[in-house]
């Protein structure tokens, strides 16, 4: 018999209510992805709290670098334009 270190790992994300994202919950060994997701509604959801649970392979997530965030989220930095600052509201608008 394998113990749990030999299985993979796995991503878990909850749903709280509906209507709003999944947020990451935590993290969990199982075999597969049918066990994760058992696992991880007795692990994560034991008071009710979830109505959606999601499991994904760790090595199936990308993640960008802590480390590397200036550089990663510069290009953004110089597009001004994609801030609601930059646009004057005429004075005939009531609603926008």
């Amino acid at each position: 018999m394998s113990s749990s270190t030999d299985w993979p790992l796995w991503e878990v994300f909850v749903r709280s209510r509906r209507g709003l994202s999944h947020t990451h919950a935590g993290s969990l060994h199982a075999p597969d992805a049918e066990m994760a997701l058992r696992n991880a509604r007795d692990l994560y959801t034991r008071r009710s709290e979830g109505v959606s649970v999601w499991v994904v392979p760790s090595t199936a997530v990308t993640a960008s670098s802590p480390d590397e965030k200036d550089s990663f989220f510069e290009p953004a930095g110089d597009k001004p334009y994609r801030h609601p600052t930059f646009y004057e509201i005429p004075e005939g608008v009531k609603h926008l």
